[in-house]
């Protein structure tokens, strides 16, 4: 006869009613060294943990120190004001300063432009031991100025000019002896030659530091300039970057939670035998509950803490490189220590709350099945898909108003409406995988185990869906709001020329086309002509010679005039006009590019490479001093009227006559060259007569046949400036397609990611049901199959949810924020949602068949752990 207890024997009371105190330090020291021994095992999780807080420690680090501040001109003063006029009357604005708020600080600037550049820079006249002005002001080497003829340049600057120490340099119309190198620590953009106080004559600016805390409005007012404080600059940021990167950190490590919970499920039924003894001992529920969350939080601490290491690293040896690029100087560790520490626990509460399931589930296992090795069998769940649905709805009602505020001021909502939509992919997951055995009732035997196995095993296949849901839906979202945005021809990104083009501009004066804002730190003003006496700018014959000289300079004879238009193209349903320079196509340009006079329509207005410029409708043309207006007339839509029987109408256009023109002929031209600055766009010389423009020469466009070297491109800004011209040559900003392409390389790299990761905990945990199958004589083949359709299965949901939702919180975004925005979603970027809904899978399938197939090592029974 035998005899079989189910049942955990009743432990001995005690004062904590599970063995107080010491019951659970034993406990905890116990799942301590399990973890130390097994700590392999767990390589997977403990491996997320250190790379989501390495990267939080990295990425919050570099987004909070390579802003620009917004108090960098302040110094150490909380206030300052800019003076203008004559130095006489500068000189007594500072003095009236003076005696008003005491000690000052003033910087003299004069602004000039680098001969042969665009660039400008500013000879400085500043103490560098000034109350105020000395986090302005650092010396690199040499000394600082002290006298009449003594320069301190910036490296660039001096770079620029060709000098060094000890170089004289003619700056402000006098010889100069270039007596040191300095820079402004929070900006390193800040091009300035330094001279000593009182050594510039005909300031531009003077920016005069001084310190009024305490001080009366009125007296402030008094001072009849507009004052600066320190309070009201740093404060007009309204994105934080660390509340940004720590959102981020949040979802990543959401991610990792969703994942964790298969993973200690499958490291609890591989201690099951361990737990089961230790039952037997006496150990209460809570004891063995205890075990796994015990591990959570010692996995979470690990991690947290080798992830913070393996972060301050990383930044150690990026921080050169993010000083470089940010252009201003970062302290060692000025990192956000708010977010590193909050970053941390996160970690360790994932972990924590991850563990939880799995421990309850080891818990209520009975004391001889947990002996025995045997896992409990999967519990029906009835799960309904009502709550995620409202969950979603309120998601997209979100993302709706943050859109239908135009993006500003509604950044709450928008994170809001991303976390209501990550939380509705969470509990659509399990909904979907119920509807895989329905689809899989034909498939072969071993693709129906599969999928049967995956909808049984919702509660820790629902995770991993979801963590794979959420990695294709971030790259989604980022490709199709990059396809939307530059997928409007009007809004044109990418480089502005060919590494093997260059413009020469006739003049410095000369706007530059699609340049953008000069970034943070920067000091923009009038050429040196403005600011110390009339520069006499070459003839028109005398550009050209020397934008032939130069173009013989690079080995290049194909040269085209380049001539302007006053006009562009305006788009007033959507609020957007032409980005960029629109030229003339005149018969030489054309030519220039292979473009025949029989390739062009002798009624098209404008020629353009843009692919869809020609579709786009309410197009205007615009070439006068009107502006396009918007009227309400019929149409077919909705009535607006106060009352019954109002007539439906809609929104229509109109130019003013001899100023604009509606919907002008487009002809798309392939040949002409595709750069923001290259003549892109240009108006036929059929529209310029038929509308009376005026044109005027602006510059030489010069191509060569191979890519222009950086001493090529230094001669040629040489000879420019030799006559105040100057050249524009290759930047390095990325194209749309670059930033959709490594979109979906990061979506479908994190997405594999997660899913080897799954299959993984997925085979480990149905490694007895592998036994039987291959006791039962399974073979290879059957065995691959199972781990492929197990990872194709979850690839392809994945991709689909994920694309869904991404789609869904694009439309809720779109929508509201304007009537176009919504049409510019059909955009679509095809190849690469392709690559993710069937790439993808596809790729998982291959991989898994690979890697699959291998006999379990035994057979006949399970192995002792």
């Amino acid at each position: 006869m035998t005899t079989t207890v189910l049942d955990r024997p009743v432990a001995v009371p005690s004062a904590g009613g599970d063995g107080g105190l010491p019951a659970r330090r034993a406990v905890v020291r116990w799942a301590w060294r399990l973890f130390r021994r097994e700590w392999r095992q767990q390589l997977l999780i403990l491996a997320l943990v250190i790379v989501a807080v390495a990267a939080t420690v990295v990425g919050a680090t570099v987004a909070t120190t390579t802003q620009a501040p917004a108090d960098l001109g302040f110094g150490t003063a909380q206030d300052l004001v800019a003076v203008h006029g004559s130095p006489q009357h500068v000189d007594a604005e500072i003095a009236r300063i003076h005696h008003s708020f005491g000690p000052v600080d003033a910087i003299w600037n004069q602004t000039a432009t680098v001969p042969g550049s665009t660039e400008t820079y500013q000879l400085r006249a500043q103490d560098p031991h000034g109350p105020y002005g000395g986090p302005l002001l650092q010396l690199l080497s040499g000394r600082y100025p002290t006298g009449a003829g003594q320069v301190a340049l910036t490296p660039d600057l001096a770079t620029t000019l060709h000098v060094g120490v000890g170089d004289v340099v003619h700056l402000g119309g006098a010889p100069r002896t270039v007596i040191g190198l300095v820079q402004n620590p929070l900006s390193l953009l800040d091009e300035f030659a330094l001279v000593a106080p009182g050594q510039v004559a005909a300031p531009t600016q003077v920016t005069v530091l001084f310190d009024a805390a305490g001080a009366p409005a009125k007296s402030l007012a008094a001072l009849g300039h507009q004052v600066q404080t320190r309070s009201a600059a740093g404060s007009g940021n309204a994105f934080n970057p660390e509340t940004i990167v720590l959102g981020l950190a949040t979802v990543g490590l959401l991610l990792i939670a969703l994942v964790a919970v298969g993973g200690f499920t499958v490291l609890a039924q591989r201690r099951l035998r361990s737990i089961g003894m230790l039952g037997a001992l006496g150990a209460t529920d809570r004891n063995l509950s205890l075990v796994v969350r015990a591990n959570g939080v010692v996995v979470g601490v690990v991690g947290s803490i080798g992830g913070f290491v393996l972060g301050l690293v990383a930044w150690l040896l990026y921080r050169p490189h993010a000083e470089s690029s940010s252009h201003h100087v970062i302290g060692v560790w000025a990192l956000p220590w708010t977010v590193v520490v909050v970053a941390m626990v996160l970690a360790v509460l994932a972990t924590y709350f991850a563990a939880i399931w799995p421990a309850r589930a080891v818990a209520r296992m009975p004391v001889v099945a947990a002996l025995a090795g045997r896992p409990a069998p999967p519990r029906k769940i009835r799960r309904s898909a009502v709550p995620g649905i409202i969950v979603l709805g309120v998601a997209f009602a979100l993302l709706a108003y943050a859109g239908g505020r135009g993006g500003g001021g509604g950044s709450g909502e928008v994170v809001l409406g991303l976390v209501a939509l990550v939380a509705a992919v969470v509990l659509l997951s399990p909904t979907v995988l119920s509807i895989l055995p329905k689809v899989g009732r034909r498939a072969p035997v071993a693709v129906r185990l599969a999928l049967r196995d995956l909808a049984r095993y919702r509660a820790r296949s629902g995770s991993a869906l979801a963590a794979i849901s959420l990695g294709v839906l971030i790259a989604v979202i980022i490709c199709v709001l990059a396809a939307a945005r530059y997928g409007n021809v009007l809004d044109y990104a990418g480089p502005n020329l060919a590494s093997n083009q260059l413009i020469v501009y006739a003049s410095t004066q000369t706007a530059r086309p699609d340049t953008g804002p000069p970034p943070p730190g920067t000091t923009t003003g009038p050429s040196a002509g403005t600011a110390a006496g009339t520069v006499t700018q070459p003839s028109l014959a005398t550009a050209h010679a020397r934008a032939e000289a130069i173009a013989k300079g690079l080995g290049s004879h194909e040269m085209v005039q380049l001539d302007t238009v006053e006009a562009n193209l305006v788009h007033a349903a959507a609020g957007r006009q032409f980005s960029g320079q629109i030229y003339v196509g005149t018969p030489q340009l054309l030519a220039a590019f292979g473009i025949t006079p029989a390739q062009v329509d002798p009624n098209a207005d404008v020629l353009t490479m843009r692919p869809g410029l020609s579709g786009v409708a309410d197009l205007h043309l615009q070439y006068g001093q009107g502006t396009v207006h918007k009227f309400i007339g019929p149409g077919t839509g909705p009535g607006t009227g106060p009352g019954p029987g109002t007539r439906p109408t809609t929104a229509q256009y109109t130019c003013p006559k001899g100023s604009c023109l509606a919907n002008p002929v487009i002809q798309e031209v392939g040949a002409l060259p595709a750069g923001t600055s290259a003549p892109n766009t240009v108006v036929t010389e059929h529209a310029v007569h038929q509308l009376g423009l005026h044109t005027s020469p602006d510059g030489w466009f010069i191509q060569t046949a191979q890519p222009l070297t950086a001493a090529q491109i230094s001669n040629a800004r040489q000879a420019a400036a030799a006559d105040h011209m100057s050249i524009e040559t290759k930047s390095d900003a990325p194209s749309s397609t670059e930033v959709i392409n490594w979109a979906t390389v990061f979506g479908m790299a994190l997405a594999l990611g997660i899913l080897a990761m799954t299959v993984g905990l997925i085979r480990s945990e149905t490694a007895g049901d592998l036994r039987i199958l291959t006791a039962t004589g399974a073979s290879t083949f059957t065995r691959r199959s199972l781990t492929a359709a197990t990872a194709g299965a979850l690839a392809l949901l994945g991709a689909v949810v994920g694309t869904v939702a991404g789609y869904v919180a694009c439309i809720a975004y779109s929508s509201s924020s304007n009537l176009d925005g919504l049409s510019e979603l059909g955009n679509i970027p095809l190849r690469n949602l392709l690559l993710l809904v069937v790439g993808m899978p596809l790729v998982a399938v291959v991989v898994g068949w690979v890697f699959a197939g291998r006999q379990p090592p035994a057979i006949a029974q399970r192995p002792l752990e």
